[in-house]
């Protein structure tokens, strides 16, 4: 048998570090952190070393990212250890470096996220982790579910407190509580369980670093939030300009969001489309085209309050706006289709296999997506929705306004422009 070439040597080792320091690494890592002739990792962690590792110590400055290409330049053709806080590869460093060399050799170790899984006895497969290291607080809204199990990953002592007023805020008052800190080493320790509600004001933060568990509850009479397209209309802060729920739903339907997509929602209004997409998947991203500066500060308000506070929102008309954006991977188009110009600039931005839909209420619009339903193919229904209402001491179907919708799929092979076929 011919044995395997050997690998090649990489120019960056990653090791994972806990919060038990030199003690708890395995051979392999203190190997590699003893032959290092430059080791980069935060104060914390370097001081966590032993005078045998001799390697120049040299502290991450802050904004770390932007930091990476040019500390790995500068010491170039040198063994190079990173430190890291547990795995590396789950909310670490390791990914950065990963994008930034292929010469890439990780040591990982026990995330915190695996250590309060076994204090707690949670099944890490039932149990939901949310970072708030360097993301706002507010991004954890849409993890709520009754009876979900959360780990909150946090950015520093403060963070604890800013869960339990989140959890109150959201209706999720009831939430049982404990926060895990320095998990691993000697001076772990777990607080005593409470609720959201009932967690001291006053209390004194503790350590740093810390994880909170969350067992989520919701109280009574808060709303109910479900994880499909076509929440509440009552969950959204708005002037009438709102895809009512059962159309958001059968919007969303026809949009199809994917994990890591990109989608452009052109008359924003109250932003429950592009909020709704970004609910379905942690990765799915949205930017909101929104002329009126009002509605585009309500838009922000209720992508915070709904967990998606990623939600690119660009003050502007389209389709002058259009060109600065990135290439969406799906159009929807609910206001402002009689702009000149706008319906071809959404389909010219589209790539092979991008979506668009486009829904109206209006004659004058209703003729355009007619036009471009001939003119490209695609779907073109009317959706029609009616509800129960008191007719004096009876009830009676009040119908709301009819929606035309247009959804079209473009082909793969094409390239853009409005003579480009499309598929159904």
């Amino acid at each position: 048998m011919t044995p395997a070439p050997d690998a090649p040597t990489a120019a960056v080792t990653v090791v994972g570090l806990g919060a038990d320091g030199w003690a708890g690494l395995p051979d392999a890592s203190r190997t590699a952190l003893r032959e290092a002739e430059v080791v980069i990792g935060g104060p914390r962690q370097l001081d966590l070393l032993p005078p045998e590792c001799t390697g120049q110590r040299v502290t991450w400055p802050s904004p770390l990212r932007p930091a990476v290409p040019g500390l790995l330049a500068a010491h170039a053709g040198r063994r190079i250890a990173v430190l890291a806080s547990g795995d590396p590869m789950f909310y670490g460093i390791g990914r950065a470096l990963a994008e930034e060399t292929g010469a890439l050799r990780v040591l990982p170790h026990p995330s915190s996220v695996s250590y309060a899984a076994a204090r707690l006895g949670w099944p890490l497969e039932d149990v939901e982790v949310v970072t708030l290291v360097g993301r706002p607080a507010a991004r954890l809204a849409a993890a709520l579910h009754h009876g979900r199990r959360l780990l909150v990953l946090s950015a520093d002592a403060t963070t604890p407190g800013e869960v339990a007023a989140l959890l109150c805020d959201r209706g999720f008052g009831p939430s049982r509580m404990r926060v895990l800190e320095q998990l691993g080493g000697d001076r772990e320790r777990t607080t005593d369980e409470a609720t959201a509600d009932d967690w001291p004001g006053g209390r004194q933060p503790g350590d740093p670093l810390n994880i909170v568990a969350v067992e989520c509850r919701r109280a009574p009479d808060a709303l109910r939030l479900g994880a499909v397209p076509g929440l509440p209309d009552e969950a959204y802060e708005h002037d009438g300009q709102l895809t009512k729920r059962h159309i958001r739903a059968a919007t969303l339907g026809v949009l199809a969001p994917a994990p890591g997509e990109l989608l452009w929602d052109i008359g924003g209004g109250s932003g429950s489309i592009a909020v709704e997409w970004m609910r379905t998947h942690p990765s799915c991203r949205a930017v909101t085209v929104e002329r009126d500066p009002a509605r585009a500060e309500r838009i922000t308000r209720n992508a915070d309050r709904l967990g998606v506070p990623g939600l690119r929102v660009v003050t502007g008309a389209a389709p002058a706006v259009l060109a600065e954006l990135p290439p969406p991977d799906a159009v929807f188009i609910g206001g402002g289709l009689t702009a000149p110009g706008l319906l071809d600039a959404c389909w010219e931005a589209l790539p092979g296999g991008g979506r668009l839909v486009a829904n109206t209420v209006t004659l004058e619009s209703e003729a355009l997506l007619a036009d471009a339903h001939r003119r490209h193919g695609g779907e073109l229904v009317r959706l029609a929705v009616a509800h129960a209402v008191p007719v004096g001491g009876f009830t009676g179907w009040r119908q709301a306004m009819p929606v035309t919708q247009w959804a079209v799929r473009k082909t793969p092979d094409t390239s853009s422009g409005p003579s480009s076929g499309a598929e159904r």
